[in-house]
């Protein structure tokens, strides 16, 4: 880890600093932070945690913007600040603030040690543990969030982890978000469709390797009847041998974002109509665990 304290430093972030201190009392101060990728670039989404180490007390949360920064105002006194993102070793470190000063940090983060890849062969979906889940605006307001309750797949794991392929199924009528009428909607020819598009299927096409343990796994959904390029980015979270009958599965977490006219999914004109919208993109989110298969291998609790 690349780490410097500076007191009353120049930098990208100094000027919000300074403004930052410009709109607080006299008594407090105000936390500079850069954080930065292993290449040196900035890491922007990074999540920020700020702790009161004389009370304990998580006092902020929040994220690095686009240029890596991120700033507050804080009353006086010692903090432990935690820097974590994903496939890079979270970082904790410890700042004094003092009244009418900026404390600036400047930290650069690692890649985390690579683990152990899955062992070659087929690995089925553990329904039970994972999870298919979305986020949509609504109505440029808030978000909404929902999940898919019914879907199977699996990966075969390549002898060059490079070499694997991924394939996952979904019901789309086991779309819930939490509310009846909403579901049933989404379930209609408006939305979904699902009476003449009953299923929603990703079928990888190439897994890229980065440093850590993240990877690209990019390959075509089908959706709507239309099938366009999309690209996982996933972190590998390891293997273990626990569970149902102490088999062997491993877990990983993905994500991606959607263009829901790329899927002829074009909604803006029921606005007029009185009917609720979701924005122009979809976040889709994958908890992932798989059980290797063999004759062993236990069937899952429903």
């Amino acid at each position: 880890m690349g780490l410097s304290l500076l007191r009353r430093g120049k930098s990208k972030a100094g000027g919000k600093a300074k403004d930052v201190l410009s709109r607080i009392p006299l008594t407090a101060g105000a936390l500079a932070l850069e954080v930065g990728q292993p290449n040196g670039h900035p890491l922007d989404g990074a999540e920020i945690q700020v702790k009161a180490n004389h009370t304990g007390h998580v006092v902020m949360k929040g994220r690095t913007d686009p240029y890596g920064t991120f700033t507050v105002g804080l009353p006086t006194g010692r903090y432990s600040v935690l820097v974590m993102a994903d496939g890079l070793l979270p970082t904790q470190l410890t700042v004094d603030v003092d009244a009418g000063r900026q404390s600036h940090l400047r930290v650069t983060l690692e890649h985390s040690r690579p683990l152990e890849p899955p062992q070659p062969g087929i690995w089925l979906f553990d329904p039970p543990h994972t999870a298919v889940r979305f986020i949509a605006r609504h109505v440029g307001m808030a978000n909404v969030h929902g999940r898919f309750t019914r879907f199977d797949g699996g990966v075969r794991v390549g002898e060059r982890p490079e070499d694997s392929y991924a394939e996952c199924t979904i019901d789309a009528a086991s779309i819930t978000t939490g509310n009846n009428t909403r579901d049933t909607h989404l379930r209609s020819a408006d939305f979904l469709d699902v009476e003449n598009y009953p299923y929603i299927q990703f079928v990888s096409e190439r897994f890229q390797r980065h440093a850590g343990n993240r990877w690209t796994v990019h390959g075509s959904l089908t959706l709507h009847g239309i099938s366009r390029t999309v690209s996982l980015e996933t972190d590998y979270l390891g293997s273990v041998n626990g569970g149902y009958g102490e088999e062997l599965r491993c877990a990983a977490k993905a994500r991606t974002e959607l263009h829901r006219e790329d899927y002829t999914l074009n909604w803006s004109s029921m606005l007029a109509r009185g009917i609720a919208i979701v924005g122009p993109t979809i976040q889709l989110e994958l908890d992932i665990q798989v059980m290797f298969r063999c004759d062993e291998t236990p069937t899952p609790p429903e």
